[in-house]
């Protein structure tokens, strides 16, 4: 399903200048993005982190830096503004910050 994504305006000026000889930005499968990420993470030595923990990290991320729940509704695509929170792992020490 088409919907709208806010971009930055570099992000922008950047789709604006593109040379649109396909019809996709990122001409790759999901399969190549799934078998390039399983060789990163094991080049990495890195365990048990999946491509969907980069949501749950940027979600966390858009509430620190103070964006509302229908801005990062917005952005992450959720039609349910409820189900944000299960993606969202706040740090105690940014907390204690706000409530200092």
């Amino acid at each position: 399903e088409d919907r709208k994504v806010p971009l930055t305006m570099t992000a922008t000026s950047i789709l604006e200048q593109w040379s649109h000889t396909s019809e996709r930005i990122f001409p790759v499968t999901d399969v190549a993005v799934r078998q390039a990420w399983d060789r990163l993470v094991k080049r990495a030595g890195i365990t048990n982190l999946r491509f969907h923990d980069l949501r749950h990290d940027a979600i966390s991320r858009f509430f620190e830096m103070g964006l509302s729940v229908p801005e990062i509704a917005l952005i992450s695509g959720h039609r349910d503004p409820r189900m944000l929170f299960r993606y969202t792992h706040l740090r105690a020490e940014d907390v204690v910050k706000k409530l200092s």
